[in-house]
């Protein structure tokens, strides 16, 4: 154990033997440290905070490696060390490869000294390898606070370790991880200063005299107004522009005479923002009046019947003057201020289709399914580089047999954002309406839309709006149990579906999936970051198709049995059983056999027996009802459909393996010739969704909302989660028009109507052959009640037609999305015929 005299800290010292102290003491002696394999002790991550870069010296903006930094918190289970991670890892970040609770090993570290600071230095870590398994020092750990900070001897004064502040001292705060948009840290405050001061309204002054007052020499008089719309926060930050904390946030106020927008800037954001609530009153000082800034979005008012003053708005600053802002507690205020109500436009499912596209209105709903959250870039083409984060919903209302659709994007509410799961209620307010032709509209968030769910309505200004009412009334007479087996949570999930035919205008690219060439397919896999979704399209042919079957679907229902059992595979190796078709499988129907002609056949089993079947995979409740022979027809009916499928079902798996897959007749030599061969995408456990129950329900949220900053507890293993049933995928090879490049994809058809992505899929009949499925992205017709054994038969015999996939020029949209380390989701979201393709 090394001397205390190398770093302190309040505690006592430990009587174990620290790695991270143990490499601070040596580092007093060295500038760079390398460790050895043996010498690397795992090293457990507990926090990851991200903030604004700034330049080094002699070094440009546009040379940075990045436009942020990122420190990180890592434990030996004795004590917590906070340091800088060097650019050259972040990319370790960008794809959620170096993560919150996982263990590292540092390889390479440095301690850094802050030259123009007394008294201030962090270690850097400069190289490290991450493991992908959970960590193993964190288990041990009963409280990570409890830890002590470690500070090397002689800085013990540096507060900058001890505070939710980042290392490099320039900066003052820090940002959410995976956006710019949430508050991020300790400095933001919530809640009402107590008590109230005294308020002089005598003096007050109304809205409707500020324009008048702009541009003329004039003292403010106090404002008393009510905030009836609030806007998500902007983060303006960027390189050389030296405001600590750069952050804006609108509000539409408004008192008796009309209402107008409110500006908070800067430090005020952290101060306020979060206090600032829609139906709260504030009694302004000190504010300033400006133009209004015409190139923004506004809320929709048109349901307040006020008088909107658009010219000026106001302003409240933290100095210059600095704005005195009092945010009045609800109990103080009176009625005799004649401040509005603050009015909603709820709008239930039913009337959406008559909204036209654009609109704005707020909805209430059962929640039903939540998508996993995902990023998408922003299409600004300047540093810093920003994100946005969104994620889908569905809910239910009553008035309609189809949810609400929502595109949520993140509203600044991070506490609910990331807690929206099935079976909440769910308000959104101010969200615009999205038609799409040929599909179910959809509503996508607007700046000003703010979320509310179970556990967060108390004291909102709608509780007592009539439709608001009559949903709760609604939700009385549902049961539990059969609205949870229709959620789901999670999994790939895109709308609205692209369009019957695939435009591409030489003028107009807006709205458009850009076309691009397979030779930067993989540039674009590779700049993906952790969440982040791109969809582009493709064109070439499908060489190659291969049909996987979920595993769990040939396991669900089959009971052990003390028979041998003979499957596929026994039929392979015993030569005793190479019989012909019909004696292992009773239906032994041609390859070119339609699906309609095997049909026909269904007679033959009328009187099947078990001994006819594969008892080994005949389900239990089957089972019996073949021992009761005497049961009435309508049972033996019942029963010879069960026993037709299965039948079909041992018929397919008596199959050779071979089977599953087709390629082209040219593949074979079309492959030994091509540059390169995309592998990477594909169908992966994180693009499934799992289906929602109340015990696994923070292990599901966990799963579905991005990797905290910080880590708070070991959460339930991901197979464990209960999954939404399957039957398999397909896996498709497309080969670029130019046949140099190829790259993999997976297809996962709707298979069932309560699938979430068949929300507002056209559903037009189609010969379910392989192209057709491809292009509608669905197997038709769709069944709640098919088994996952039946809906396999359906996918194995529609392989059988990919035949027609031979030298057809196609084009392929696909959605893209980094599932963090080095998994890509690649799938296809649809395939056009040439003949469905549209030049302008």
């Amino acid at each position: 154990m090394e001397s205390s005299s190398s770093c302190s800290s309040m505690v006592a010292d430990f009587p174990q033997e620290s790695f991270l102290q143990r490499t601070l003491e040596r580092l007093s002696s060295t500038q760079s440290l390398e460790l050895t394999a043996e010498e690397a002790v795992p090293v457990a991550v507990v926090a990851l905070q991200r903030y604004l870069s700034e330049p080094t010296d002699g070094q440009h903006h546009e040379q940075q490696l990045d436009s942020y930094s990122y420190d990180v918190t890592i434990t030996d289970g004795l004590w917590r060390a906070k340091c800088v991670l060097h650019p050259s890892l972040n990319q370790l970040v960008h794809r959620n490869t170096l993560r919150t609770g996982t263990d590292i090993s540092v390889r390479q570290c440095s301690f850094i000294y802050n030259e123009r600071r007394l008294g201030h230095g962090y270690i850097c870590i400069e190289k490290l390898g991450c493991s992908a398994e959970t960590s193993s020092v964190l288990p041990r750990i009963n409280n990570i606070t409890s830890l002590p900070i470690l500070v090397k001897h002689g800085m013990e004064r540096n507060v900058v370790l001890q505070s939710d502040v980042p290392l490099q001292v320039s900066r003052k705060h820090y940002l959410s991880l995976w956006n710019n948009d949430d508050p991020e840290g300790d400095m933001w405050t919530t809640g009402y200063a107590s008590p109230d001061p005294v308020l002089d309204v005598s003096k007050v002054t109304l809205l409707s005299t500020l324009e008048s007052s702009f541009r003329v020499s004039w003292k403010p008089l106090p404002l008393l107004v009510k905030i009836i719309h609030k806007s998500r926060l902007r983060y303006y930050g960027k390189f050389g522009l030296r405001i600590d904390y750069p952050y804006q946030a609108y509000f539409e106020v408004a008192d008796q005479s009309g209402t107008m927008s409110l500006v908070l800037w800067n430090e005020l954001c952290p101060e306020y923002y979060q206090r600032m609530n829609v139906g709260a009153v504030l009694y302004l000082q000190n504010y300033t009046l400006k133009q209004s800034y015409s190139n923004r979005s506004r809320p929709q008012m048109d349901h307040h019947r006020m008088k909107s003053f658009t010219s000026v708005e106001i302003c409240l600053n933290p100095r210059n003057p600095a704005a005195v802002i009092t945010v009045v507690s609800q109990k103080s205020v009176l009625p005799q201020w004649g401040l509005p109500e603050v009015s909603y436009q709820f709008t239930t499912r039913s009337e959406l289709e008559t909204f036209s596209n654009g609109s704005a209105c707020d909805v209430i709903g059962l929640v039903t399914f939540v998508g996993r959250i995902e990023r998408v870039k922003s299409k600004v083409n300047k540093a810093p580089e920003k994100y946005w984060t969104y994620r889908w919903v569905h809910a239910v209302d009553g008035t309609s047999d189809h949810p609400f659709i929502l595109e949520l994007f993140s509203s600044s509410q991070p506490e609910i954002f990331n807690q929206i799961c099935p079976m909440t209620y769910l308000v959104s307010t101010q969200m615009r309406v999205c038609q799409v032709e040929g599909s179910l509209p959809y509503l996508t968030s607007s700046c000003e839309t703010e979320i509310f769910i179970t556990g967060y309505h108390k004291g909102q200004p709608y509780v007592n709006d009539p439709r608001v009412k009559s949903f709760i009334q609604w939700t009385k007479t549902l049961k539990d149990n059969t609205v949870l087996q229709k959620t789901a949570i999670g999994g790939h999930y895109c709308y609205p579906p692209p369009p019957q035919i695939f435009a591409q205008s030489a003028t107009d690219a807006s709205g458009q999936v850009p076309l691009v060439a397979a030779s930067d397919l993989k540039r674009e896999l590779e700049s993906l970051q952790y969440r982040e979704h791109k969809k582009l399209a493709i064109q070439g042919q499908i060489t190659a198709v291969r049909f996987t079957k979920n595993p769990k679907t040939t396991e669900e229902g089959r009971e052990v049995s003390n028979e041998p059992e003979r499957g596929a595979s026994d039929t392979h190796n015993d030569p005793s059983a190479a019989q012909p078709a019909t004696e292992d499988c009773p239906i032994s129907p041609s390859s070119g056999e339609s699906q309609a002609n095997t049909r026909k056949r269904r007679p033959l089993f009328s009187k099947a027996t078990p001994s006819s079947l594969n008892r080994a995979s005949t389900p239990a409740k089957r089972r019996l009802d073949y021992k009761n022979s005497k049961e009435n027809e309508e049972q033996e009916d019942e029963e010879s459909d069960s026993a037709y499928e299965e039948v079909r079902y041992e018929q397919q798996e008596c199959q050779d393996s071979l089977a599953l897959s087709w390629k082209s007749s040219s593949w074979s030599k079309q492959r030994e010739q091509i540059s390169e061969h995309l592998h990477q995408g594909g169908l992966h456990p994180d693009s499934l969704s799992h289906r929602f129950t109340f015990d696994e329900k923070s292990a599901l949220l966990q799963w579905s909302n991005l990797q905290p900053t910080r880590w708070t507890s070991q959460i339930a293993a991901r197979d464990a989660l209960p999954r939404v049933p399957y039957p398999g995928h397909y896996q498709l090879t497309i080969l670029g028009i130019n046949k140099q490049i190829a790259v993999d994809a997976a297809f996962l058809p709707v298979v069932r109507s309560d699938d979430p992505r068949a929300v507002g899929l056209s559903q037009d009949p189609h010969d379910n052959s392989m192209l057709s499925c491809l292009s509608s992205g669905f197997l038709c017709s769709l069944s709640s009640t098919a088994t996952d054994r039946q809906l396999t038969l359906r996918e194995s015999e529609i392989l059988a037609t990919a035949q027609e996939l031979e030298d057809t020029h196609v084009v392929c949209v696909l959605d893209l999305c980094q599932l963090g380390e080095d998994k890509v989701e690649v799938l296809i979201n649809k395939v056009y015929r040439v003949t469905d393709v549209n030049t302008m």
